[in-house]
């Protein structure tokens, strides 16, 4: 199951989300967002644990408990959904001669 885990203090780096998560069960994956432009944290991660009741079990324990100095928002991740790109977004794509 995948989780998002929102309101992330700057500071946090994916070595203590796999550390707080893994106190609940085995941990796939971590993925913490980074600004492209910056390098740095945008607030928010996605970590995926590879048992759902173990997930579960995590979202409950630590949605609302405090990470850095910040209270954590933990649920589970919904699909991405297909945006619309901004016009221009493509512009150098198609003109090729």
């Amino acid at each position: 199951m995948k989780l998002y885990v929102g309101n992330l203090s700057f500071e946090t780096t994916e070595n203590d989300l796999q550390d707080l998560f893994e106190q609940h069960g085995q941990v796939g994956e971590v993925n913490l967002m980074m600004d492209r432009m910056t390098g740095k944290s945008r607030g928010f991660a996605f970590v995926t644990m590879n048992d759902d009741e173990q997930a579960k079990s995590a979202m409950s324990a630590l949605n609302g408990k405090e990470l850095n100095g910040r209270a954590l928002n933990v649920n589970e991740a919904r699909p991405r959904e297909d945006r619309p790109r901004p016009y221009g977004a493509n512009r150098f794509a198609g003109n090729r001669r």
